[in-house]
């Protein structure tokens, strides 16, 4: 190490009052002398006047903020996104150099701010949340305009219907004779209309059932009638071909157009005869229409009766009812 004059030692100006330093002389003696002197008394008699402070260098510009991180996904809220990183600090400004002493130098300005980060990208939606409980019902609405009323019934009392006899035995077998000859046989109710009792519109229905025997091309005639004799339908000569145990079914329809005496009053009547061959199930028969607006008189008792007659005498020609009912059908 040369040697160094004191005045060229660096200027010390941060040692305390008390504080020592070790200066090392090599020349006077190899082994090294060691010497020491008060820092203060050094730099009293070595330090020249203070010189004036150098001017501050100007502050470094701040460093550019980071970018912001993305938000986090929304969960039932999502989760926020990351911060983003910090934007690095700007550069420090040069330190100015040492002017001479003399006055303060002025501050430098402060840098200018860094530009903020962009923002982090949107977290994604969370869950829907439950549905929310149902509203209130709303207001009824007003009633509808009542509709037209319909068309009344006729006015009672309407037309009754009932039963008026039903026959409870086997009718007298007709057989071997040409007479004219009742089918009726007694029963309950009754088969007579009294005086004025009819009425415009009265309706009415009997059946009657039972076995035939008949010979070949003989002929039977059924008639409707009153106890009095006023026909009301008459089928004329019905020609028959053979038969033993016929099963016959006769069927007729009364209806009052009129009431009145006769001449004014009306009847119709619809008769409907035929036969079933037991033996093979063969059907024959026949029908008949009558209207009576001349004889028949509504101001009087009428009495029902269906009658045959056979055309000979001959003992294979045999007909008899177990089954009549007469009913008021309207």
């Amino acid at each position: 190490m040369p040697n160094l004059p004191i005045s060229q030692l660096p200027l010390a100006v941060s040692g305390q009052p008390e504080s020592w330093m070790a200066i090392v002389n090599y020349d006077v003696d190899p082994s090294g002398v060691t010497n020491k002197i008060y820092f203060s008394a050094l730099t009293e008699q070595f330090s020249g006047s203070t010189g004036t402070s150098g001017t501050s260098g100007s502050s470094g510009t701040s460093g550019i903020d980071g970018s912001s991180g993305t938000s986090g996904t929304s969960g039932t809220s999502g989760s926020n996104g990351t911060d983003g990183s910090s934007g690095t600090s700007g550069t420090s400004g040069s330190n100015g150099t040492d002017g001479s002493s003399g006055t303060s130098g002025t501050d430098g300005s402060s840098g200018t701010s860094g530009t903020s980060g962009s923002n982090g990208t949107d977290g994604s939606s969370g869950t829907s949340g439950l549905n929310g409980s149902s509203g209130t019902s709303g207001i009824d609405g007003s009633s509808g305009t009542s509709g037209t009323s319909g068309t009344s019934a006729a006015p009672a009392p309407f037309p009754t219907v009932y039963g008026l006899f039903s026959q409870t035995g086997n009718s007298v077998t007709v057989s071997g004779t040409t007479t004219e000859t009742t089918l009726i046989d007694g029963g309950v109710g009754t088969l007579t209309v009294g005086p004025n009792q009819f009425q415009a519109g009265d309706s009415f229905r009997a059946d009657f059932g039972g076995l035939l025997n008949s010979r070949n091309g003989d002929d039977i005639t059924i008639r409707v009638k009153t106890t009095t004799g006023v026909i009301l339908a008459d089928s004329g000569p019905q020609n028959m071909d053979t038969g033993t145990n016929d099963v016959w079914q006769f069927s007729i329809n009364f209806t009052i157009r009129k009431t009145g005496v006769a001449g004014v009053a009306e009847i119709v009547s619809l008769g409907v005869f035929h036969t079933t061959k037991q033996s093979n199930s063969s059907q024959t028969g026949f029908a008949f229409n009558t209207v009576n607006n001349t004889t028949f008189d509504t101001t009087v008792s009428n009495t029902l009766d269906v009658t045959v007659q056979f055309n000979t005498t001959s003992p294979l020609n045999a007909i008899y009812s177990d089954i009549f009912t007469l009913n008021k059908i309207y």
